[in-house]
């Protein structure tokens, strides 16, 4: 990791990226804890004694600027908190999900693939050994490519209507083609976890993945300000007994990862850069040798990333400290692994890694949420940490 140019954990263009995030620091109780840190010249600094808040940071209209002058502590190179965040424990100064707290939502079904996945869950009952022949009859029965049909569109509700005929419509088609994005709670403030972290599964399911996104950072004002990686974890059975189900299935401990940093728009890195993104899911089991590997193309989403900003913040619905904002996956890896036509579902121990060359990459480990440590770091200890590092 010397050469932070040939690193895919870093953005390709390291030197002129606008990188802020979140560490954890140890020490003495007035620093021990979560800072704000920015990323300059492959060094990384604790910026909190002039800005302690992420959500804050997002608001200031000139925060391009600030990133580049403001001072801080060195907590050291880069490449130094991505290797401390990979061991295991973490090592401090390690990184956290760079953000604090904003609310955590998800955007679901925006890619014609995931979009019969969802299908495919819901008439499988959760039961991933249906999962092969109900895809080979819904792809007869929809025939076409639903990639290219607008949501809300003409030629989307005369669809609709075909497929009701026939018995084949389904609520996720309804998110998936209909004018009303699905939108979706996926973490509360403070829980994600961050790059190197374990991600957790609940024990009760046996048919998971990953969900490889990006995230854009939106501030109180409903403007995006920037973007990360982030892996939505999903429980497939779960999901597929019932959608009511959703929140067991989406809001576990550990199961939102996001990060490495928050890139900030600026005149090199857009919301046009995020449209034209390609996003690289790789899964590498730890018992078994199983590899996945697997592109996603922003081009091919089905509503636009500010639409689905629009669909989120508005008249309808403010977010004065900001939110986290998944854009949704085409990811719901099918690739058989613990035998003929029973699909793909985690191992504990897989390692993912979610990369694309302006944000760099997120790597997490697979474990199961009531294996790992208990959630403790809330609301009131983040206002307590931040009352102590004022004094």
């Amino acid at each position: 990791m010397n050469d932070t140019r040939h690193n895919p954990l870093l953005p390709e263009d390291l030197s002129h990226a606008r990188l802020v995030g979140r560490a954890w620091r140890s020490g003495p109780e007035s620093t021990a804890g979560p800072a704000l840190v920015a990323v300059r010249q492959g060094q990384v600094f604790d910026i909190s004694a002039q800005c302690g808040c992420m959500a804050d940071l997002l608001d200031r209209t000139d925060a391009v600027d600030f990133v580049d002058t403001v001072e801080g502590e060195l907590l050291g190179s880069v490449e130094e908190l991505l290797a401390n965040s990979l061991e295991e424990p973490q090592q401090a100064p390690y990184l956290l999900a760079p953000c604090d707290v904003q609310a955590i939502k998800a955007c679901g079904v925006t890619f014609a693939v995931s979009l019969l996945e969802r299908v495919i869950e819901e008439q499988a009952g959760g039961d991933s050994a249906k999962a092969g022949e109900l895809r080979k009859e819904l792809n007869e029965v929809i025939g076409g490519d639903l990639s290219r049909i607008a949501p809300g569109s003409e030629e989307a509700s005369t669809l609709k209507e075909a497929l009701q005929a026939r018995g084949a419509w389904s609520q996720y088609m309804e998110v998936g083609l209909g004018p009303d994005a699905e939108v979706f709670t996926k973490a509360q403030p403070l829980s994600s976890v961050g790059f190197g972290a374990r991600v957790g599964l609940h024990p009760a399911s046996q048919w998971n993945n990953p969900e490889p996104e990006i995230v854009l950072a939106v501030d109180a004002t409903g403007r995006a300000r920037g973007a990360t990686l982030g892996n939505d974890v999903n429980l497939r059975d779960v999901e597929g007994r019932s959608a009511l189900l959703l929140g067991k299935a989406k809001d576990n401990n550990a199961s939102c990862a996001i990060g490495p940093f928050i890139r900030l728009f600026d005149e090199r890195f857009t919301l046009d850069t995020v449209r034209q993104a390609q996003v690289s899911l790789r899964i590498e089991g730890a018992d078994d040798g199983f590899v996945l590997e697997g592109t996603s193309d922003m081009r091919e989403i089905s509503r636009d990333p500010q639409n689905l900003v629009e669909q989120t913040v508005g008249t309808h619905h403010q977010y004065p400290d900001g939110f986290m904002l998944f854009l949704g996956t085409m990811f719901s890896p099918i690739q058989d692994r613990d035998g003929q036509g029973k699909g793909f579902t985690h191992h504990l121990g897989d390692t993912v890694t979610i990369t694309t060359p302006a944000l760099g990459g997120l790597v997490n480990r697979v474990d199961r949420s009531d294996r790992l440590p208990p959630w403790t770091f809330g609301i009131r200890q983040w206002q307590a940490h931040m009352t102590r590092h004022q004094q």
